[in-house]
């Protein structure tokens, strides 16, 4: 397929791998264990952006922000299971309007707006929905036991039992393999079932293809369950107040309740924190991820043996990362970098001399559907809030934003969180927003909860500096920077419109 000007049009092949930490392919930390070739080898013939984070967390929210290019204060679905309202506009249904067929290989864990569905409708069942605009070529899911994968299994004499049991390991211990095998798994279906379908879809087209992996529960096929060993593992971080990683702020405690490190595995609900449960959850997880490189991998091998390498515009994600027990915490709900920060790298086949760059400035998850349909000549929803990214990719933007901002929604309306039984709040206080500057991370609560100022010229992240008396002119300064990103990005969908005689005014300003 061409364009109006008789150029090929581009391909575009979205992947976001879920709970994937940004650590993993650096240098230091995780990093320097870390297996992950093909992902590297791809950093080398793309642009990387080393301080990309997303604008929420944990899983919905994440993908909410990432498909509308909204941050979660302005689109609301912030905690999975918060519906979507029905007429947000979303990359797939801009990407609809540029003539390409939106194709979602996976899921998007979106919740559907229950005022335009009957309410016996069974997509008002589970979180785990499919964000419209996209046509569902494979229906992937990890909590529900209606999937493409568990009917693909059993064709093949596997009959796993329902989630989260499925994510059981076969024998006693966290380390022995799954239930299936390697080239049988979730991760090896998804990747067998995009290659063989696209293989017969004409060129200009757009896909998204989504992982699952390495999100627990941590469980690996063999030999994958077997390829790191536990005592090459980094230990995790901790914080250097006297207090330890659970009392110094009172957030904290609340959030190592709400999930333990039991939480990370199937049948193991009495494991302890000790380091080497620690050191074996971590070589699970980076386990996985290395299953995960390796389809990319494969993903990769396809685009360049079908020709379409040089017509394809690849951008590799993650939704959210992982704490994986640094300072105590496992999963994302946190403020802390490593539960937002994930990697970004996207490669342009029209900018062969910017590959193998890497962009320090701040981006966030809310730019990349700005970013793809600014690619395709397409234009962006009045509503996002994202910036495309194209002026750093074509090398005419050197420094980006001063500043990336992230929230996190910590209560629950209908069961009562840790937080709120333990701090007492409600669900309307129960939310926390981090703004990071190149020196700085504050958060600030609702409900009067202490602020929190990390020093990442400092001690970074194991020392909150926001007590001390001389740094009250910084928490002011990011405090107000913080309101005043709050008011610029509020809800811009018909902020630059006004109806008049002669029908309506779009502004520019």
């Amino acid at each position: 397929m061409q364009t109006d000007d008789g150029n090929a049009r581009p391909n575009v092949l979205l992947i976001v791998i879920d709970q994937f930490r940004y650590d993993l392919l650096g240098q230091d930390g995780l990093g320097r264990v870390a297996q992950l070739p093909n992902l590297r080898r791809l950093q080398d013939n793309a642009v990387s952006f080393a301080n990309h984070f997303t604008v929420t967390v944990p899983c919905g929210p994440s993908r909410v922000s990432l498909f509308t290019g909204q941050y979660a204060f302005n689109h609301r679905a912030v905690r999975n299971g918060t519906p979507l309202r029905h007429d947000t506009p979303n990359l797939a249904h801009a990407m609809r309007q540029a003539n390409y067929i939106p194709r979602m290989f996976g899921y998007t864990d979106i919740t559907r707006d229950p005022r335009v569905l009957p309410a016996d409708d069974p997509r008002l069942q589970s979180y785990e929905e499919l964000l419209p605009g996209f046509e569902e070529e494979l229906r992937m899911r990890m909590e529900s036991d209606v999937s493409a994968w568990l009917s693909h299994l059993s064709q093949r004499g596997i009959d796993l039992p329902p989630y989260p049991d499925t994510y059981q390991p076969i024998g006693p211990a966290m380390t022995d393999p799954a239930l299936y095998p390697a080239e049988l798994s979730d991760t090896a279906f998804l990747t067998d079932q995009f290659l063989t379908r696209m293989q017969s879809i004409e060129q200009g087209w757009f896909a998204a293809l989504t992982y699952i992996r390495p999100h627990p529960p941590l469980v690996a096929p063999a030999p994958y369950n077997k390829l790191y060993d536990p005592q090459d593992m980094p230990a995790p971080r901790t914080t250097q107040d006297p207090l330890g990683d659970r009392h110094w702020h009172p957030f904290l405690a609340p959030a190592q309740d709400r999930q333990p490190i039991s939480s990370m595995v199937v049948g193991f609900p009495d494991i302890k924190n000790s380091a080497e449960t620690v050191a074996q959850l971590r070589s699970l997880y980076l386990a996985l991820a290395t299953e995960v490189d390796h389809h990319i991998g494969r993903v990769v091998s396809w685009l360049k043996s079908s020709g379409q390498w040089d017509n394809t515009i690849l951008i590799v994600t993650s939704d959210h990362g992982e704490m994986l027990g640094d300072f105590g915490l496992w999963g994302k709900g946190t403020f802390h970098d490593a539960a937002f920060q994930v990697p970004l790298i996207v490669r342009d086949p029209a900018r062969p001399d910017m590959h193998g760059e890497v962009h320090s400035g701040f981006t966030e998850s809310i730019d990349i559907s700005a970013t793809i349909l600014a690619r395709v000549g397409a234009e962006a929803p009045s509503s996002m809030n994202g910036r495309s990214l194209l002026g750093i990719l074509d090398d005419t933007e050197k420094e980006g934003a001063d500043h990336s901002f992230s929230e996190f929604d910590f209560g629950n309306p209908v069961k009562l969180t840790p937080w709120m039984t333990e701090l007492g709040l409600n669900s309307r206080q129960s939310g926390l927003g981090i703004l990071r500057t190149k020196r700085h991370r504050l958060v600030e609560f609702g409900a009067g909860l202490p602020q929190v100022l990390f020093d990442m010229d400092g001690n970074g992240e194991t020392e909150s500096i926001a007590t001390r008396p001389e740094n009250m002119p910084t928490l002011l300064d990011l405090t107000r920077k913080m309101l005043d990103h709050h008011m610029i990005n509020a809800d811009p969908t018909f902020a630059r419109t006004l109806v008049r005689a002669g029908g309506l005014k779009i502004g520019l300003h």
